[in-house]
């Protein structure tokens, strides 16, 4: 784990909805601002981290607005067939060949940056740190969206599924490491509160045989609304700078309208100049 930190960059996840924080992050590169000695990044918020420190503007914009929206990856005639919503392992394979992460520049210069999943049999956030080596098979376990992706990436001999699950916004780990200054990236307008799932016997069912995912999964929201409140209400010693999407931000986590999502990363580039032009 890191020592001394002081700046942390928190991204959020939310599949198709990490559209905004690729604006966001795409913006700060294209300015030059990386002023934090720590990062976390939750799915797709990860990748877009990942995409960040790679120094690769444009990549995951190119991956949400076009490969993401290609039926070999969103597919519900597959899905309702018993295989895979979300198809990441040809994502993976897809994105490698043609876009991969170029993880050498990362190695180059390397930063802490913690990718955050969710182990299936005790239920606990992880927070993996990312080297050239193990980021790319690490983000894929950040993204492994339950039900969405029916496998479970395997990471140092522990089945994993998406972060989100334990931690959807890792702000108050990056805060118990130290960061007295966190920068938050949402992928929801402020104001969001998550609700308590209202079908937890379907939660039951299909996570049947991991208690402890259960469980997590169910506590999900408390969770989620605990880091927002932190978010709000920081302690007195911490500074946290937030930037979300406005309150007119259509992307859901399946969208693929073009139109829709191109929009969104526009949001998150304006996002990013505004709060640029005021710190």
């Amino acid at each position: 784990m890191a020592k001394n930190i002081k700046h942390a960059l928190v991204v959020e996840g939310g599949a198709m909805r990490g559209i905004f924080a690729a604006g966001v992050l795409d913006e700060f590169l294209s300015q030059n601002h990386q002023p934090f000695d720590c990062y976390f990044g939750v799915s797709a918020g990860a990748t877009n981290v990942a995409a960040f420190l790679c120094k690769q503007p444009m990549r995951n914009y190119k991956v949400i607005t076009d490969y993401s929206c290609r039926p070999e990856f969103i597919n519900l005639a597959r899905f309702l067939k018993g295989g895979h919503l979300f198809d990441l392992d040809w994502l993976w394979e897809e994105t490698i060949r043609e876009i991969r992460l170029q993880t050498e520049i990362f190695e180059q210069n390397p930063q802490p940056f913690y990718i955050v999943t969710t182990a299936i049999d005790s239920g606990k956030a992880y927070y993996l740190e990312a080297t050239n080596d193990n980021m790319v098979e690490q983000l894929k376990a950040s993204c492994a969206i339950p039900i969405a992706y029916r496998d479970y990436p395997i990471i140092n001999n522990t089945p994993m599924t998406d972060g989100g699950v334990a931690d959807s916004i890792p702000v108050i780990k990056a805060y118990e490491m130290g960061a007295r200054e966190i920068t938050v990236i949402l992928s929801r307008s402020r104001g969001y509160k998550k609700k308590a799932t209202k079908t937890s016997w379907l939660t039951k069912q299909i996570y049947k045989g991991y208690p402890a995912l259960i469980n997590a999964a169910l506590n999900r929201a408390d969770v989620y609304n605990k880091s927002i409140d932190f978010i709000e209400n920081p302690p007195s010693d911490c500074i946290v700078n937030i930037i979300a999407p406005p309150k007119h931000f259509k992307v859901g986590r399946t969208t693929k309208s073009f139109n829709i999502l191109n929009n969104g990363y526009q949001m998150g580039l304006a996002e990013a100049r505004a709060y640029l032009q005021a710190v």
